[in-house]
């Protein structure tokens, strides 16, 4: 087998700095700059493009599986900024065929007016941050629109032409009742979304919330709506496929193709302010290693970087073999189906006797199924998922 057939397969993430306003549960790499601002739109499109050339002199060239642009808020670009990159990016790698690529954007009224534009440039799937159709709680989140304005953009979204599209919605809001998460859930079922993302408000650090949290739902509140949530979406034909992810089961297959290929540990570059990437290599014996790279944080910072010798990499590490493994399950376990066992091996670099032996505790507790073919949680591993990963974590496995 050559080494370009030994690699996993290449998406690219580009990421959009710049929103509107910094909500105060967000800990992404996000800078509010009110209604209007005036963005460097075209500046940052080439540096985006020689971020990408800086990157492609360090990997083996694949055609692009997929690429997600995330934020931020990228729909503040216009169509025109999209055209460009895209083309930069066909140019350069190519695409295979079928490839998904996923803008996200908010449902407010600037933004569904380019929707139509965003389509023709190539754009194939939307992913609006919904977050809840509750106007007190959206309010309380920081976020800039109505329930009605997120029904209004998923209308124009298909209109535009937009027939695969995510809906953002969070739960475990600050004084959310069970009631009250079913029914968003109810509401966004309305809009028949072919994927649906439904996480639980984390409060993260470096955040408002962290700082000065809200009052949030009960522990037992929290578990009844993760059971009749997921009861209700599986009952109208959502499928879980991934811990908090959702897509409409049966003909074409709705699974975020980009997501599906971070969770089965494949390579993605990562071009724009404070975007991270992983790169698999083969050297010449066929030893695997695992780098991961990120840019320059700050947007004025990352734009300098375009003069600068050092170019757009801040900093980068290669993973260590002892850590490979754990990073790996770290994903694929998120997967409801989870993965081949051979993609274990193919990814990692590592043999299944060290699988074995660092998922021994794990499946003497019944957190991993029993299925000799597939690496998978088993149903209570999946419900306790942070104490299967750390399971796995603490089996400090000598190397082979």
């Amino acid at each position: 087998m050559t080494a370009r057939a030994a690699l996993p397969p290449l998406a690219l993430y580009v990421h959009v700095p710049w929103c509107v306003r910094k909500c105060p549960y967000c800990d992404f790499n996000s800078h509010g700059v009110g209604h209007g601002a005036v963005l460097p739109e075209a500046e940052y499109v080439e540096a985006l493009i020689e971020d990408l050339d800086q990157d492609l002199a360090l990997i083996e060239p694949r055609a692009l599986r997929s690429i997600f642009i995330g934020g931020g808020t990228p729909s503040l670009l216009s169509p025109d900024a999209y055209v460009r990159l895209l083309e930069a990016c066909e140019a350069r790698l190519g695409f295979e065929p079928g490839i998904e690529i996923t803008l996200e954007a908010n449902p407010g009224t600037v933004e569904r007016t380019r929707f139509e534009g965003y389509r023709q440039a190539g754009i194939n799937r939307l992913s609006l941050g919904i977050q809840s159709f509750d106007d007190a709680l959206l309010a309380e989140l920081g976020r800039i629109h109505s329930g009605d304005d997120a029904e209004r953009a998923v209308e124009a979204a298909r209109a535009a032409g937009f027939y695969n599209f995510n809906l953002d919605l969070m739960h475990g809001l600050p004084g959310q009742s069970v009631e009250g998460a079913l029914a968003d859930i109810e509401r966004a079922l309305s809009l028949s979304p072919e994927h649906l993302s439904w996480y639980q408000l984390t409060l993260e650090p470096n955040t408002e919330f962290f700082s000065h949290p809200p009052r949030l739902p009960e522990e037992e509140t929290l578990f009844d709506i993760q059971d009749e949530g997921h009861a209700r979406l599986e009952a109208a034909g959502l499928e879980r496929y991934e811990i908090s992810a959702y897509a409409r089961a049966g003909g074409v297959d709705r699974r975020a193709r980009h997501n599906l290929n971070y969770w089965r540990f494949g390579d993605y570059l990562g071009i724009g302010a404070g975007a991270h990437g992983k790169l698999s290599r083969r050297d010449a014996d066929g030893e695997l290693t695992v780098t991961r790279r990120w840019k320059s944080r700050q947007p004025e910072s990352y734009l300098k970087r375009r003069c600068d010798p050092r170019g757009f990499v801040a900093g980068q590490r290669q993973i260590e073999r002892d850590e490979i493994g754990l990073e790996f399950l770290m994903n694929a376990l998120r997967l409801v189906e989870g993965v081949p066992l051979e993609l274990w091996q193919a990814r990692t670099g590592l043999s299944n006797a060290r699988l074995a032996a660092q998922t021994a505790r794990a499946r003497s507790m019944t957190l991993l199924a029993e299925d000799p073919g597939r690496i998978k949680a088993s149903p209570r591993g999946l419900l306790f998922l942070n104490d299967l990963l750390a399971l796995c974590e603490s089996a400090r496995v000598p190397l082979e």
